[in-house]
């Protein structure tokens, strides 16, 4: 077996993977699914169908001419029966598309594996297929893999890392579907013409690390094990952890000759070249300490989180906190009426023990949250000047290379809220485009 490798700084994190052994169950289309028009990063979609239109599976309800953006597409067949506003979890308002089922799950005429003869056609079909990142982020892939002509990109790596508790959607795609897992990274590397390909996956993952090592035999892919740290997942981390590269300041993984996808997007590529059908449902895992009966299930894009919930046998006490994502990088949710969207790889459901957070108390200068940061950042700086609303400050400690991972936070013994302090100011920035550096 390959010498297992890491990155520098992070956190040691629990090991907390209670569904890793749960195999991926079917829950059936609920009644009524709530489709937001942005479930990506980018610009929103318009929706493409109207009140009191039929729809059927795969078909497209919402799109835009922008290019970072994706389709939307409907999880059931049925009726559109209302157009309305919600404000999403992020903190938007969004448009809305609620449609309901008429239980016979048809199928769009228009579903078929698309025809592919060269990278132009294979970008396109990707985009049509309204394939985001699946680990998470919810970044266009079709944006990804159009590569300016001048990059040149010799290794593809795969991220199969999740390396937050509780999370093991992506592990049992590794399980489930390795086919697709393998396929999916050839057909990437014979369209990019990369000649490199390696899929990090944890320590913590053995079966995982097992079973893809043997899948790969005779390929030119890589299996590499990983030690097991967060925020081992992130891309930057990932890329110096597999390759020693490091991303500068503001750059991307193409800057050093890389791009990075994770393992479901991966699979789901080898999915749908195969079948046509588009992205219409996920895996999630459902756990938290709330949960009656934590799983990994499979769900329809735009079931709520409510009903996922009773899918899972209801709750065993009063929900403090649910957490869209995992807890280091997830965001609370204010309403289990939410839906669920194609970058959501998570539903945690916690109760009195965990969901309210801990009093915030004076810095005491102690450096942990410096000694932590994978980015070699001062998070006690950028707490302090993002309280003060000190812009040129923020610019001078590089607040926009926080990836906001949550070590600082974690390891703080004052419990001060660095990172809910880091995403206020750079939300400040962000409003400030003529600022300086706050492009």
């Amino acid at each position: 077996m390959l010498r297992k490798k890491t990155f520098k700084q992070g956190a040691t994190l629990p090991h907390i993977k209670n569904t890793a052994q749960d195999q991926t169950i079917l829950m059936p289309a609920p009644k009524t699914i709530v489709v937001p028009m942005l479930q990506h990063i980018g610009a929103p979609c318009e929706p493409t169908v109207n009140k009191g239109d039929h729809v059927k599976v795969g078909q497209v309800i919402g799109d835009t001419d922008k290019y970072v953006s994706a389709p939307i597409h409907s999880g059931v067949s049925g009726k559109v029966v209302k157009m309305d506003i919600i404000l999403t979890y992020a903190g938007n308002n969004v448009p809305v598309m609620i449609i309901e089922s008429d239980g016979e799950n048809e199928v769009y005429e228009g579903v078929r594996p698309p025809k592919i003869g060269n990278l132009d056609e294979f970008v396109k079909a990707i985009r049509a297929s309204g394939l985001v990142g699946l680990g998470g982020a919810g970044f266009p892939t079709h944006v990804k893999l159009n590569l300016p002509n001048e990059a040149n990109i010799d290794t593809l790596i795969v991220n199969a890392v999740e390396c937050e508790p509780y999370i093991t959607s992506d592990n049992r795609e590794a399980l489930e579907h390795t086919r697709h897992v393998v396929r999916g990274m050839q057909i990437i590397g014979e369209y990019l013409k990369i000649p490199n390909i390696i899929i990090g996956v944890e320590d913590n993952k053995p079966e995982s690390i097992e079973i893809l090592s043997q899948a790969v035999k005779g390929t030119k892919i890589k299996v590499q094990p990983l030690i097991t740290r967060y925020p081992q997942g992130a891309e930057k981390m990932l890329i110096s952890a597999l390759t020693g590269r490091k991303v500068p300041s503001g750059g991307l993984p193409s800057d050093v000759g890389t791009i990075v996808l994770n393992i479901t997007t991966v699979s789901f590529i080898s999915k749908y070249l195969e079948t046509g059908m588009p992205l219409v449902k996920r895996r999630v895992t459902v756990d938290g300490t709330a949960v009656k009966n934590p799983g990994n299930v499979e769900v329809v894009l735009g079931t709520t989180i409510r009903e996922l919930l009773d899918f899972c046998g209801g709750v065993t006490e009063e929900i403090k906190k649910v957490i869209m994502g995992g807890p280091m990088m997830g965001i609370a949710n204010y309403n289990i009426d939410m839906p669920i969207l194609k970058q959501n790889n998570a539903i945690l459901a916690l109760g009195e023990e965990l969901g309210d957070p801990p009093d915030e108390t004076p810095c005491i200068r102690c450096g942990r949250c410096i000694t932590r940061c994978p980015m070699s950042l001062m998070p006690v700086y950028l707490d302090l000047y993002s309280r003060r609303r000190d812009l040129d400050q923020l610019h001078k400690y590089h607040i926009m290379d926080c990836m906001e991972c949550g070590s600082c936070t974690y390891n703080c013994p004052a419990k001060r809220y660095l990172v809910q302090s880091i995403r206020m100011g750079k939300t400040l920035i962000k409003q400030q485009p003529k600022v300086k550096g706050g492009k």
